[in-house]
């Protein structure tokens, strides 16, 4: 099986998925960051395809940015200028070719991921 990458993000604080959010996935080499896809969030807190496809995949190290920001502001769950989430950034390894998923569990004030499946 050739590797590739999944993510979703489940808000917490209200007990659904997360709509709407920008995720950014950067390759990671030393101090460069390099960009290599971006996605919305849909319906269901997922992208509509892996944000990293098996015909992309490469071992290494990534970064993947959830621009949560605006989301906590339009759920009503945050406000202000400057929040004490907006910009989460998640950084992982992946050093064989599997099915990496990465989800964020999501709430105005903490953050929480795993290696999911």
């Amino acid at each position: 099986m050739a590797g590739y990458l999944t993510t979703h993000i489940l808000d917490t604080a209200r007990g659904c998925p997360a709509r709407g959010i920008k995720i950014a996935l950067y390759r990671v080499s030393g101090n460069s960051h390099r960009k290599i896809a971006e996605a919305v969030t849909n319906a269901d807190g997922r992208t509509d395809t892996p944000i990293l496809p098996e015909s992309e995949f490469k071992t290494g190290s990534y970064e993947l940015i959830f621009f949560c920001g605006d989301y906590l502001r339009d759920t009503g769950q945050a406000d202000g200028e400057t929040l004490f989430l907006d910009n989460v950034p998640i950084r992982f390894g992946m050093d064989t070719e599997d099915h990496y998923h990465v989800p964020l569990l999501l709430s105005p004030f903490g953050y929480s991921t795993y290696r999911g499946s």
